[in-house]
């Protein structure tokens, strides 16, 4: 028996060899490997494009983690490299004040000269702090968005091609209709949470301290954008499962985002409108906000917490803010946008952001627009857009209020597999391309008359602009992974 096993061990080695010598496309998995340019140029790539390529891609999971490895140590050195360039300024700082303090002390008299030299140094410092809010504002939230984009990338390059096997088994075998809100025939006539109408009290309220307190910006006075965004928020709300009364709003605010609070109140920042390529992408955003009302996601994150002590709370930080206090992360907003963008000073309670509410937002969301007509993809094109803008405040705001991660990526395109096929999804509109050029044509009337509102952060007059905020980066080209 013993002298059996060692005759058929050397028949297969040598067949082993034969076929290895002679047949090298046995082994052509590793040559599509080595052949495949790297993954790093792939994470600068759209999330569109990188679903219809992922599955023809071939990666080894260690060189997946190699890259996941790579991108922990860049994220870390570019905070460091930012942390040592704010302690550099605050040290700027405090020595600009110093100089300050002694010019107060040793002047008796108040001269031409003294009063140009003090000036000089308020300008210093007012030009010192702006620099150093927008590194608060790239270390504390804009690198960390950055990299959450790579990391979000990264994971629909390795698990979205087990993920389409697993969507189209599940269409397949009819398992798609029984998923949660798949009776998307009945929308309109299902509940997705119950008592709607109780959190319009809360949006009341939310709305009127809000207002109050200078919390919201100003309303865009310009009759003809206002009922362009009214039209299609109601369109979209018609398409929902919303049963209260949808209140939209257009806010002279070039900050990038849009806000639903409780009880259906929509705000939409003219930055959004802006920075929208299509109306697809606007319907999908509107769409998303409209779906947190719907499944009052503010209601539930907030059990414990009342209105009230959500504003007074933002109110505090907004004082800090505008005072140049810790929370300086948001001195940007005070300079550029006359103020300090909700998505920092409030609470994602209020607005009803958590990981598994925005999953939520984003299913209701791209059915709302396939209800409405729209291509669902366009809440996705948006995130495309926004994760290639360079500059850490714009991407800050968008996405600390809409976190980019791989699941909520990968569940709405599985949604979007899901939903009936459209024969003809809008795309876009003449209507929006005509309100973009006419926000275009009177965008610096508009931006005077918001630089001009009133704001509590206080300027010294006649100072150059604060230098551009640090950039937002590209990933570094390097060898092959």
């Amino acid at each position: 028996m013993k002298e059996w096993m060692k005759k058929w061990l050397s028949v297969a080695l040598c067949f082993t060899l034969l076929v290895s010598t002679n047949y090298p496309s046995v082994y052509a998995t590793a040559a599509v490997v080595e052949d495949t340019p790297g993954i790093d140029p792939l994470l600068k790539k759209p999330y569109l494009e990188l679903l219809t390529l992922a599955p023809t891609l071939k990666f080894t999971s260690q060189q997946f983690q190699a890259v996941r490895e790579r991108l922990k140590k860049e994220e870390k050195a570019k905070k460091d490299n930012l942390k040592r360039k704010q302690d550099d300024l605050e040290k700027q700082v405090r020595q600009v004040q110093a100089d300050l303090k002694q010019l107060n002390e040793k002047s008796a008299v108040e001269s031409e000269t003294v009063k140009n030299q003090r000036h000089d140094l308020h300008c210093r410092i007012q030009s010192l702090q702006a620099q150093l809010a927008d590194l608060k504002v790239a270390l504390q939230s804009g690198v960390p968005v950055e990299y959450e984009n790579y990391n979000a990338k990264l994971d629909l390059l390795e698990k979205w091609p087990a993920a389409k096997r697993e969507i189209t088994q599940a269409i397949e075998s009819g398992q798609a209709r029984t998923r949660k809100w798949g009776d998307v025939q009945s929308i309109g006539f299902r509940t997705i949470e119950a008592n709607q109408e109780d959190d319009i009290k809360a949006g009341q309220e939310a709305v009127e301290q809000m207002k109050q307190m200078g919390m919201i910006p100003k309303e865009l006075e310009d009759s003809t954008v206002a009922e362009y965004v009214n039209r299609l928020g109601q369109n979209i709300a018609r398409n929902s499962d919303l049963k209260v009364p949808l209140n939209v709003r257009v806010l002279n605010s070039k900050e990038i985002n849009a806000f639903a609070l409780p009880g259906g109140f929509l705000y939409v920042n003219r930055g959004l409108l802006e920075e929208t390529q299509n109306e697809a992408q606007l319907a999908g955003v509107l769409a998303h906000e409209i779906s947190h009302d719907v499944a009052r996601h503010s209601h539930r994150l907030m059990k414990k917490a009342t209105i009230a002590s959500v504003i007074y709370q933002a109110a505090q930080i907004a004082a800090l803010i505008l005072t140049g206090g810790v929370a300086g992360i948001g001195t940007y907003y005070a300079l550029q946008y006359g103020f300090y963008g909700l998505g920092l000073a409030l609470s994602l309670q209020l607005l009803g952001v958590s990981r598994d509410y925005e999953m939520e937002a984003d299913i209701l969301g791209a059915q709302y627009v396939w209800k409405a007509g729209y291509n669902p993809e366009g809440f996705i094109q948006f995130f495309d857009v926004m994760a290639s803008k360079e500059g850490y405040v714009e991407k800050t705001s968008f996405f600390r209020t809409h976190p980019a991660f791989y699941d909520r990526i990968v569940g709405v395109f599985r949604e979007i597999s899901f939903l009936p096929k459209q024969e003809q999804a809008v795309e876009n509109t003449s209507e929006f391309l005509a309100i973009k050029a006419h926000l275009k044509k009177i965008g610096e009337e508009l931006d005077k008359e918001e630089k001009d509102r009133p704001t509590l952060f206080k300027r010294e007059p006649g100072c150059p602009e604060p230098p551009a905020e640090p950039g937002a980066g590209t990933l570094q080209q390097r060898p092959r992974s």
